[in-house]
């Protein structure tokens, strides 16, 4: 499915575009890292992750939107402490330059954290991106514990990655632990509310250690959906189809980024849940207006 085909898929169903909620952009020395770690995965792993769209920002800008996104992310994340504060100045700066690009913020635990998370959400932040794994953090850390409220009143989404990477000898010790589990579905006061996070839907195949309960109330998002859905995940999938969201990992993924919608409408679960999942949830949650 090439770029013209996506323009079809989306004339049929009826959508303006696709709303994609997680999507890579960050300074170009740390982007520069993030894929040197998936160069050196082949040799780990014996699969290669070849970055498909390994070009300068605005190729891929311009990429993304000839693919049809109309909204996306800057997802970026710290690996140590003193370093969000900076990623959000940059996140910033790039919404600032990109209006369709949907102002994203992260955060570590550490100390003064209170204070630039609550700078990014007054900068204009609409979604944080919380990275377990690279941050080697467990999410219940006290650093934390305003931060969740934070988010949770001002009703800021925050996708979380926990989920085993292509790689785990390139994660911190606690990456696979019970302390890198998800932030847990119940409110609080230390906790999100769950309709303030984005968690990954794990692809077709064994359950993952990190994977949501069967009727958690948050929502998804959908990567990589390709491979035959196992017994029940079907039902699983039309059930959250109000809470599923697009999100294709650009410009990190190792196949072509129509190839990820073309799996989708092979799921065969319909023309509605395509239009929700590829645009309609999306734009609500974050008002993008057609």
């Amino acid at each position: 499915m090439s770029a013209s085909e996506n323009e079809g898929l989306l004339t049929r169903l009826g959508i303006p575009g696709l709303v994609d909620v997680h999507t890579h952009f960050m300074p170009q020395n740390v982007l520069d890292k993030v894929w040197a770690y998936f160069d050196a995965v082949g040799p780990l792993t014996g699969v290669e992750w070849p970055i498909t769209y390994r070009e300068e920002e605005e190729r891929r800008l311009a990429l993304l939107r000839g693919f049809g996104a109309v909204a996306f992310t800057a997802m970026l994340y710290p690996h140590k402490p003193g370093m969000a504060a900076w990623l959000n100045s940059w996140a910033a700066d790039f919404a600032a330059r990109t209006p369709d690009c949907l102002h994203t913020a992260t955060l570590f635990p550490e100390p003064g954290v209170d204070a630039y998370v609550h700078q990014a959400l007054d900068a204009g932040a609409r979604v944080f991106k919380v990275h377990l794994q690279v941050g080697d953090f467990d999410p219940n850390d006290s650093a934390l514990d305003a931060v969740w409220g934070t988010l949770a009143d001002s009703a800021t989404p925050s996708s979380c990655t926990a989920a085993p990477g292509p790689a785990r000898e390139l994660h911190g010790p606690r990456a696979h632990g019970a302390a890198a589990r998800p932030p847990p579905p119940a409110a609080g006061d230390r906790r999100p509310h769950g309709d303030a996070r984005v968690r990954r839907l794990p692809r077709p195949g064994p359950a993952p250690r990190g994977r949501p309960p069967r009727h958690h109330h948050g929502l998804h998002r959908l990567q990589r959906a390709d491979g035959a859905l196992p017994q029940g995940e079907r039902k699983r999938l039309l059930d959250l189809g109000d809470r599923i969201l697009l999100g294709s990992d650009f410009p990190n993924i190792p196949y072509p980024y129509a190839h990820q919608l073309h799996a989708l409408e092979r799921l065969g679960l319909g023309d509605d849940w395509l239009r929700r999942v590829l645009y309609e949830n999306g734009a609500a949650m974050f008002h993008v207006k057609p």
